[in-house]
């Protein structure tokens, strides 16, 4: 017969890890619930329980931090933070800029009016992502 009393296989790090691990994993899924729900009550109830998982996370990591059974990476020297946030910031002003530029570009095409006598926009077949 099993002895209910045996120690158990996973170390109490271990569980908290698996439970850490699982609470991300839930918030990750009610942030899309919350982001994708087009029904405001389901998404008020979305953001209320990512809400609830993140401080359940948060207090969980601090006290797995407290007992050192969480290690962080190490730090990121300054330096490379700011390198990547200034490319992120130049690749955002591009995508800004093209993205403005293609949209002047449709406001400026021609309307014309066929037989029909509905306007159509130009029928030039133009890529948005060029």
């Amino acid at each position: 017969m099993y002895n209910q009393q045996s120690q158990s296989i996973l170390t109490e790090e271990d569980l908290a890890s698996t439970v850490l691990s699982d609470l991300k994993r839930v918030v990750r899924e009610y942030a899309t619930g919350a982001t994708e729900s087009t029904c405001p009550d389901i998404r008020q109830l979305f953001t209320k329980l990512l809400d609830s998982t993140l401080s359940l996370q948060g207090q969980l990591f601090q006290a797995m931090q407290q007992a050192n059974m969480y290690n962080t990476s190490s730090p990121a020297l300054r330096q490379e933070l700011d390198k990547q946030a200034q490319q992120y910031k130049q690749t955002a002003q591009k995508t800004k800029q093209m993205l403005q530029q293609k949209l002047n570009n449709v406001g400026q095409q021609s309307i014309y009016t066929p037989v029909g006598g509905q306007q159509y926009g130009s029928q030039s077949q133009q890529s948005y992502f060029n």
